[in-house]
């Protein structure tokens, strides 16, 4: 991971959330213990950003630290590990563009020379503020790379035709429309799906049921009431085969270590 510093110069000397924040606040902060506040410290710095323009300065971290009652250091640890979190200024319109595997086998280095040639390098914001980019690790949308996410929204299955569209819509103050930009809905096939398109499989038909599955069908002559426990058969183990019973068996006596002789069949 890089090295991640402040920008001091840029950040000011002061920050205070904005008043509708506020619940926002009270929300996070309520779902943990007097005792555990610091837990809140992630969703904290989140708001802070979303209140500074994009970014975390060093007093906005300093708010978080005072409210929450944590060390600086502590705070300064959290905003620096998490890359989430920017340090330094950024445009009105940040492009966090992915650059692992899957988006860079489908053409994300494309995507960043479009970058570089419509904005600038890396974390570079336009003179109108407007705009500024950096390269980012997976953001979870790779059947649909290669993709950007725009502040909130996602941006997928992009082109260079079709990026350098978008950021001029971004340029010019036009709505710029998330999503997939193919013909496609989500993640599903392009031009539409082909399988799974009977209207029974979704209007909830195939969930009733009428009888229960793998039960035998009985015989329409069949009476189905009991009457009285079925007919024993005889037992199969009466006759058993000794050699006393075998017709010319001959036997002998054989000698017994301890006790009286025994007999033994010629047969055996």
């Amino acid at each position: 991971m890089a090295l991640r510093r402040f920008d001091i110069e840029a950040g000011g000397d002061t920050f205070a959330f904005k008043p509708e924040t506020e619940d926002k606040i009270a929300f996070w902060r309520a779902k943990y213990p007097a005792d555990r506040q610091r837990s809140a410290v992630i969703p904290m710095l989140w708001l802070a950003q979303k209140d500074n323009n994009g970014w975390l300065s060093e007093p906005a971290m300093r708010e978080v630290a005072d409210r929450l009652e944590m060390p600086y250091i502590r705070v300064y640890e959290v905003a620096t590990f998490y890359t989430m979190f920017r340090l330094q200024p950024v445009g009105k319109f940040h492009i966090q563009l992915c650059g692992t595997t899957p988006c860079m086998l489908r053409g994300a280095e494309s995507l960043k020379e479009v970058c570089k040639k419509e904005i600038g390098p890396a974390m570079f914001v336009t003179d109108d503020k407007r705009l500024s980019w950096e390269e980012v690790e997976c953001l979870g949308a790779c059947v649909n790379a290669p993709m950007a996410q725009i502040n909130d929204d996602y941006f997928e299955d992009l082109s260079a035709d079709s990026f350098t569209e978008i950021i001029s819509k971004l340029k010019n103050g036009a709505e710029a429309q998330p999503g997939p930009q193919i013909d496609r809905v989500n993640s599903g096939p392009e031009g539409g799906t082909t399988v799974l398109t009977e209207p029974h499989l979704f209007d909830g038909t195939r969930n009733k049921i009428s009888t229960l599955p793998n039960l035998p069908v009985p015989a329409e002559d069949s009476n189905t009431e009991a009457k009285g426990m079925p007919k024993e058969s005889a037992p199969t183990n009466t006759k058993r085969e000794t050699p006393e019973a075998t017709p010319g068996a001959k036997t002998t006596l054989l000698p017994k270590r301890d006790g009286p002789p025994t007999k033994k069949s010629d047969e055996d």
